[in-house]
């Protein structure tokens, strides 16, 4: 109902011969009515990731402890990170290649490569070996592709026109091995499809998880959860309760899911309790790290 329309309907029952206390109180309901509804109509739908409450580190880059919870109720919080591949570098480090003779922990890592950002890449076999293809600087590490994993994180295109780091679907999408059309890649399992689809298979078994999404306005979310949970529960979570997420791919998970955050982006005089404390968990001195062959690091452009 219009504001004109409303007022020709209030002058209506002002008249002499009504029921005005009763028509009146009618008046003000239809009122707050129409006003609720104009709300509705005119703020904008805001969704449930918008109830993240990030913390900003860098202009590209923000954290949060992600707690999804009665929309998730089988999900843990958390650790959630916000990347813009505008304006930072994806890489791919994996430790013979730079001539390691050991995996180093992810905190070595950082200490080695000095990434703002590290977190662990996809699934090896007992003596190191990468499953599935693995590329840096645009070359292959010598793995083979996985023929069944379809999810393929790959950054930083050798052509342009493409964006800067994405998911790649490989039951629908292509890869050139011989030309790869990005210098960095990692190829892991697909966990939900730009359909919605959930790609993984509900088997019921726990464990810590490592998850790499895209988000619809291109940047790059990575999830670490801080509890056990299947790879299925927080595929329909980030699809119910994450609609920014447009797909997402599942890494490494177990013992071998991590995620480090340098403490040098944190600002001391910004700090909250529950600031302090994300600190300490995107710092990783809670928990024990195991060796990881592969890592990618991030870093500002």
């Amino acid at each position: 109902m219009s504001h004109r329309r409303l007022l020709s309907f209030h002058r209506r029952i002002s008249g002499p011969n009504s029921n005005r206390r009763r028509r009146i109180h009618t008046l003000r309901s239809t009122l707050r009515t129409c006003c609720l509804l104009l709300v509705a109509v005119a703020l904008p739908s805001i969704g449930l990731a918008q109830n993240i409450a990030w913390e900003r580190l860098s202009d590209s880059l923000a954290v949060s402890v992600w707690k999804p919870g009665e929309t998730c109720p089988t999900v843990p919080a958390m650790l959630a990170t916000d990347i813009d591949p505008e304006h930072t570098r994806f890489s791919v480090h994996h430790y013979a290649q730079e001539g390691l003779s050991q995996p180093p922990t992810i905190e070595e890592w950082q200490k080695r490569t000095d990434h703002h950002v590290l977190f662990n890449a996809g699934l090896f076999r007992e003596d190191f070996a990468y499953l599935g293809l693995l590329y840096k600087d645009g070359r292959s590490l010598g793995s083979r592709r996985h023929t069944s994993w379809q999810g393929l994180f790959v950054a930083e295109p050798s052509t342009s026109g493409l964006k800067r780091a994405r998911i790649l679907d490989l039951a629908s999408e292509s890869f050139d091995e011989q030309q790869p059309p990005y210098r960095e890649a990692a190829q892991a399992l697909m966990l939900i499809d730009h359909t919605g689809k959930i790609r993984v298979r509900q088997t019921g078994k726990h464990a810590y998880q490592t998850i790499v999404a895209e988000a619809n306005n291109g940047h790059i979310l990575i999830f670490k959860s801080l509890d056990l949970v299947t790879l299925y529960d927080i595929g329909q979570c980030l699809r119910d309760a994450l609609p920014v997420v447009r797909q997402a791919m599942a890494m490494d998970g177990g013992s071998s899911s991590d995620v480090l955050v340098s403490e040098s982006l944190w600002q001391v005089d910004s700090q909250t309790q529950d600031r302090a404390s994300w600190k300490v968990l995107f710092g990783g001195s809670t928990v024990t790290h195991i060796p990881l062959p592969t890592v990618i690091g991030i870093s500002p452009r």
